[in-house]
């Protein structure tokens, strides 16, 4: 994921925080979230994390978590069972 390098974008002047790839990297790989909402701090010009989901947190609880008039950025692991009765998952990024 582009937003995710720890380095300014030249065009923007926006960095990301370093820990936002470990923190997407524990959702991905080590399943000990749920979801991840970034935001970009105006002062520093980062993204940074602004919460984590624990991984046995719901999809109402992240919706209840984005702020109702205010830019974010978000990754969520949703998981399902497929036609085989196959546990799979996904991970969705969102523009809010």
């Amino acid at each position: 994921m582009a937003f995710l390098r720890s380095y300014s974008n030249a065009s923007s002047g926006m960095g990301v925080a370093e820990d936002c790839r470990d923190t997407f990297v524990e959702l991905q790989r080590k399943k000990t979230h749920r979801y991840v909402i970034f935001k970009i701090d105006e002062k520093r010009k980062q993204v940074i994390v602004e919460k984590t989901g624990d991984a046995t947190e719901s999809y109402d609880d992240f919706m209840a978590s984005l702020p109702e008039n205010d830019c974010r950025y978000a990754v969520y692991d949703f998981d399902f069972v497929t036609e085989e009765n196959c546990q799979k998952s996904k991970i969705f990024f969102i523009a809010w």
